[in-house]
């Protein structure tokens, strides 16, 4: 998690359901991947927080360098890569660490998250701003020790990918890919491209994998991690 925070909660939502890592001064609990029918009865919503954070798999965003980033002209920016409809709100953020704005939609047909938002508070009882998932992989690609930084997640029949050397963000993007098999192609093309060797190289994800997925992903990379 980003935050240093004595007890956090991070929510990663989808159309399908969610998952939420907990932070506390035991350390790390995991929730595995959950049906959105559970989320009203999901006793760790019904808690406060020093820091939450929400995050939803979301295909439409752009990255833009800031100095070529207009508000008036962020809808725009976003339609070239994404397909927009009449109605979809367009938000940004900043990533400054790459010098660069996320330009983004959540209107990808769901209330699950927004339903998450309105429950889960934090100590002064205000609401997290739901965040693309690609935000906060690019945010943990900092966390990742090795040089060649490879961060990576896997939702709905899609890939999220970010990948940096040193400081240097090289992608950041998303992929269709129906089985996990087609997202395993997608992230060696991707390395191949940019020259990378999966063999010296730690593959972090941010979605919950299964025992399967991990075994076939530690037959390409030197490590596999939860992040």
């Amino acid at each position: 998690m980003e935050s240093s925070a004595i007890n956090g909660i991070s929510i990663q939502v989808s159309l399908s359901g969610y998952s939420f890592i907990l932070e506390g001064t035991e350390g790390e609990r995991r929730s595995g991947w959950l049906g959105a029918d559970r989320v009203f009865t999901t006793p760790e919503f019904q808690k406060r927080y020093d820091h939450v954070s929400i995050s939803l798999f979301t295909p439409k965003f752009s990255l833009v360098p800031r100095p070529f980033f207009n508000p008036e002209e962020a809808r725009m920016a976003l339609s070239s890569t994404a397909r927009l409809g009449e109605g979809d709100a367009v938000e940004w953020v900043e990533i400054p660490e790459y010098g660069a704005v996320l330009v983004y939609s959540n209107a990808i047909g769901e209330s699950l998250s927004r339903a998450i938002r309105s429950s889960v508070l934090d100590t002064a009882g205000n609401q997290a701003r739901i965040l693309p998932e690609i935000y906060y992989m690019i945010s943990s690609l900092k966390e990742v020790g090795d040089y060649n930084k490879i961060v990576a997640s896997y939702m709905d029949g899609r890939l999220y990918l970010a990948v940096a050397q040193g400081k240097s963000l090289l992608l950041a993007n998303s992929f269709e890919a129906v089985d996990f098999t087609t997202a395993e192609y997608f992230i060696f093309m991707v390395l191949k491209k940019l020259q990378l060797n999966p063999e010296i190289s730690t593959v972090a994800f941010r979605s919950p994998l299964t025992g399967e997925q991990e075994m076939s992903l530690y037959r390409y990379f030197k490590s596999v991690e939860k992040i």
